[in-house]
């Protein structure tokens, strides 16, 4: 009995003692709050640099002024603006500061792209009073990224990436820039959130933080507490111009990628598919009998491309990508972007209910861009009345794409489907924007050509329980998909007793 109790309480010392690690371990990955930021901050300055710039542009002249009546006191006023100005029409420079970070020590610096903008002339300014002339190794708009390079005689200081995907929210942060051209200035904060879109560009993915960021701090390092930058500072969301709290950072983990690439080629080198995608709604993965909306709803396939070559086809829905998982259409570009082109990848699609696998070799997306032709979309087609078919359980009225039809809302010969003449102003179809002028190519996922395979598809997805049917509109050249609601039917009458 003795021995039985003492291996029970043996045991209870085992687990405190075991509890008692993990709270340790956990203390120690949640690290508090440093008595001081000093030492960090002097180890980090001397790689913090200011990034000057100047342009040259070409001063206003007096055919500028704006036109005013008559006597109207404004024509004095800015006449005056413009006569004290000097050297009308005459090239003047125009200066403007940011920041940077260097790092290699050979000199390879790193910077916002809108900080050095169009500039004739850039200078890089050391916190030691150095200053050396830079040139562009390579920029990229779609990040706001640019990469310098000074000649130096002797090694800089620099300063490594770290992993941003580590960073979790509330972690201490070190901002170090040029805010308001003032120098070196340092401010503390916390990683407020992740993954933050503020429709900036197609690969939104940015650090939040509370830490000060001001004008001139564009293009500064965000550092974590070891010293390594997991962001580059970007962009700020201010009524007044200066802090309120909320500034962004571009992840290290997509920096570092374009990084490399700006350095060893001048410019990008991102993965393609070839695909158009669209975010996948809750109406519209009840359509596909999915759980729940994730992934990247495919409605458009580039033909001949990546994507249409492994057999992918508009309609399905990406959900895996190279391993990792797509949870909102929005992160498909930037996983695509960083995969290394022509690499062979695995690509997850729900297609009829089931995944499906593919293999796909990606293509360069830079040189699909300078292939494609410049497409014009069209503007909003006309609506005319026409006769056609109505689908009351759409709020729909169709017609065959017959010669006339095409003429009329300008569509291709090449475009196949049944055209919408009219929509009705409460019906379901008016809520999901559909417009004269759309053309219905597909319905549940099944190409239509006229208007009785419509209707006969609709009334198979009423019969089926469907709360809403998909449809695959065209418009303008461009494709997507829409879940539309169907119409409850009136609630049969009661017969008297």
């Amino acid at each position: 009995m003795q021995l039985r109790a003492f291996g029970k309480m043996f045991g209870m010392v085992v687990a405190l003692v075991l509890t008692a690690n993990l709270l340790m371990a956990a203390a120690a990955q949640a690290r508090p709050a440093p008595d001081s930021f000093a030492d960090l901050a002097s180890r980090l300055t001397p790689a913090v640099v200011n990034v000057a710039t100047s342009q040259t542009v070409k001063s206003p002249e007096m055919n500028d002024m704006p036109q005013f009546p008559p006597g109207s006191p404004f024509e004095d006023l800015f006449k005056d603006f413009f006569d004290r100005q000097g050297d009308l029409g005459q090239p003047r420079k125009v200066s403007s500061l940011g920041s940077g970070f260097v790092i290699d020590p050979s000199g390879i610096i790193v910077t916002n792209n809108h900080v050095i903008g169009k500039a004739d002339e850039i200078t890089v300014n050391f916190s030691d009073g150095t200053q050396l002339p830079a040139k562009v190794l390579g920029r990229d708009l779609k990040t706001d990224l640019a990469v310098l390079q000074v000649e130096t005689k002797k090694p800089l200081p620099f300063v490594k990436f770290g992993a941003s995907s580590k960073m979790r929210v509330g972690d201490w942060v070190l901002a170090i820039g040029n805010p308001f051209g003032l120098g070196g200035s340092v401010s503390a904060g916390i990683i407020s959130a992740q993954n933050r879109n503020i429709n900036s560009g197609p690969y939104d993915s940015f650090l939040q933080t509370d830490a000060a960021i001001n004008r001139g701090n564009s293009g500064g390092p965000l550092f974590d507490m070891d010293g390594a930058v997991i962001g580059v500072n970007t962009a700020i969301i201010s009524p007044s111009g200066g802090s309120i709290g909320i500034g962004f950072a571009i992840p290290s983990d997509i920096v570092s990628n374009v990084v490399t690439q700006l350095q060893e080629f001048g410019e990008t080198r991102r993965g393609w598919l070839g695909v158009r995608i669209q975010s996948v709604t809750e109406e519209l993965a009840e359509s596909f009998g999915l759980r729940r909306p994730r992934g990247a709803l495919i409605a458009e396939v580039t033909p001949k491309g990546p994507a249409a070559t492994a057999g992918i086809k508009a309609g399905d829905v990406i959900i895996r990508f190279n391993g990792q998982s797509v949870p909102e259409m929005s992160d498909l570009p930037r996983i695509v972007a960083e995969t290394a082109v022509g690499k062979e990848v695995d690509v997850v699609v729900w297609r009829d209910g089931k995944e499906k696998n593919f293999r796909v070799i990606l293509g360069r997306l830079e040189d699909f861009e300078k292939s494609a032709s410049g497409e014009d979309t069209g503007g909003e087609p006309s609506s005319p009345q026409s006769a056609g078919t109505e689908v009351e359980d759409l709020g729909l009225m169709l017609a065959p794409l017959s010669m006339s039809v095409r003429e009329q809302f300008e569509v291709g010969d090449d475009v196949n489907g049944v055209a919408v003449v009219a929509v009705a102003d409460a019906g379901p179809a008016r809520e999901k924007g559909v417009r004269p002028g759309d053309v219905i190519v597909e319905v549940a996922q099944q190409e239509v050509r006229t208007t009785q395979e419509v209707k006969d598809k609709v009334a198979e997805a009423k019969k089926a329980g469907k709360k809403s049917v998909l449809l695959l509109l065209y418009r303008g050249g461009d494709l997507r998909f829409v879940a539309v609601k169907l119409e409850d039917e009136a609630p049969a009458k009661k017969k008297g007793g």
